[in-house]
């Protein structure tokens, strides 16, 4: 603890933890920025918490750049904790300064969506999420409250950018915020939303899983045979809309794959999946079938060390958590309530967007698993936007992170309000394998170079 209040102490912020208002507007010098957050009741016993700091470049006010909300997957995976301290946030989880943090370039808001995650609660059980509308409902309540509140950002361009799980809430989300906005309910500068390794389309991802770990010496033919044929099989449940039992052949799907390729990881095909723990396998999650994805998928967005950090040094900071609520502690609950929406398509989701004339920007990470590129192209090709025969037409184009190199760090394809970012070694979360290519992607969405 004396290591972690010394870390504190050195970029000015020991006093937040021993005793700032919680919530409250701080007077910080300008290279440190400031920070607020709050809980919004969403829909009774239902609190979602989050968590805003403002843009700290050097040579631009925060009001001169856009703000940014950040999306995390799961369901479950917590944005203030995971997508602020492992990928894009000021501080590393040991405190550090991070230096590709997107606050060089935007405002971020990290909330913890749906309610239960993170610090985000419920105080009854049927309080929790159970389909995408419910999910784009209370963000509605938060944003609308967001920005009656913080009025300064009402004219500042706001987009949403959003990871695996995330992305499928976030052009949920979008939607109804674009309908908001032009209602008059909300009052913010909606600009556009980027879907990171999204689960928009399923069964396109575990459709392409046996070709793409065959075309990466990852599956033999028999491998590929038995991959291809459980994979049918998530098929044939999806098409007859028998999603709960999809989501259970999804499961048997990654098992088959993780049998035939030694335990590939399936968020960076480069690296090993760790064999789970006797205590991470434990009964914290009581619907065995569930079990096994909860572990996969969400709990590794909550490794000891940030559980530690979430519910130690930074629970204290705050000071607004409620005794009875730890980070993650409801995580579980919040996917197995999900399981009927989770394998659900929202390919039309995408497609009204773009008929609305809202910026949609997709990018994927050239060596995940669980969402691969492959499956991302699949379900784009399923779009009915006017656009897309051009869009398919062009040649992308290499981009460099750093100009003074000749190593190409991403492709990138745009046509009108749709562009595609080919991300290069990479895996699922591109900002924490390519942190430099994921600023320029920021910046390059927020046409700011």
């Amino acid at each position: 603890m004396e290591l972690v209040l010394w870390r504190l102490r050195d970029l000015g912020i020991l006093g937040l933890l021993l005793g700032l208002s919680a919530g409250a507007a701080l007077s910080w010098p300008r290279e440190e920025g400031k920070e607020v957050w709050d809980y919004v009741t969403v829909r009774k016993d239902a609190h979602m918490f989050w968590w805003l700091y403002y843009a700290t470049n050097p040579c631009k006010n925060f009001s001169e750049l856009p703000l940014v909300m950040w999306l995390q997957g799961g369901p479950g995976g917590s944005s203030t904790g995971f997508g602020n301290f492992e990928e894009i946030g000021p501080l590393d989880s040991e405190l550090k300064p991070r230096n590709t943090t997107w606050l060089q370039s935007a405002s971020l808001l990290f909330v913890d969506n749906p309610v239960g995650t993170g610090f985000s609660y419920v105080n009854k059980s049927d309080a929790y999420t159970r389909n995408l509308d419910m999910v784009a409902s209370d963000m509605m309540v938060l944003l609308k409250t967001f920005f009656d509140c913080h009025t300064e950002f009402q004219t500042i361009p706001f987009y949403i950018f959003s990871e695996s799980y995330g992305g499928k809430m976030a052009a949920g989300i979008s939607l109804q915020l674009y309908k908001a906005v032009q209602q008059g309910t909300i009052k913010c500068n909606f600009a556009g939303v980027a879907l990171g390794d999204s689960w928009i389309s399923p069964i396109d991802s575990v459709l392409s899983w046996g070709p793409y770990l065959y075309s990466m010496s990852l599956l033999d033919d028999q491998g590929l045979a038995e991959v291809s044929a459980v994979a049918e099989q998530v098929l044939d449940a999806v098409n007859s809309q028998r999603y709960k039992e999809a989501t259970q052949l999804w499961e048997k799907a990654e098992m088959v794959i993780e049998q035939n390729t030694d335990g590939v990881n399936f968020y960076n095909i480069l690296r090993k999946s760790t064999p789970m723990s006797a205590k991470q396998s434990s009964l914290e999650f009581t619907q065995r079938h569930l079990a096994p994805l909860y572990q996969r998928h969400v709990r590794y967005l909550q490794q000891d060390a940030l559980s530690q950090l979430m519910n130690g040094p930074i629970r204290k900071k705050l000071k607004i958590i409620p005794a009875e609520c730890s980070w993650g502690g409801q995580a579980p609950n919040v996917f197995t309530n999900m399981e009927e929406d989770f394998m659900k398509p929202a390919i039309t989701v995408v497609d009204e967007l773009l008929e609305a004339g809202i910026n949609v920007t997709v990018y994927n990470g050239q060596l995940d698993l669980i969402v691969d590129t492959m499956g991302q192209e699949c379900w784009m090709r399923k779009l009915q936007w006017p656009g897309l025969p051009t869009f398919n037409k062009l040649k992308w184009k290499a981009v460099y992170s750093d100009p003074e190199s000749s190593e190409t760090s991403a492709f990138v394809k745009s046509y009108k309000n749709l562009a595609f970012y080919w991300i290069l070694r990479a895996g699922h979360m591109v900002p924490s394998d390519q942190g430099d290519m994921a600023l320029k992607m920021l910046r390059m969405v927020t046409q700011q170079e």
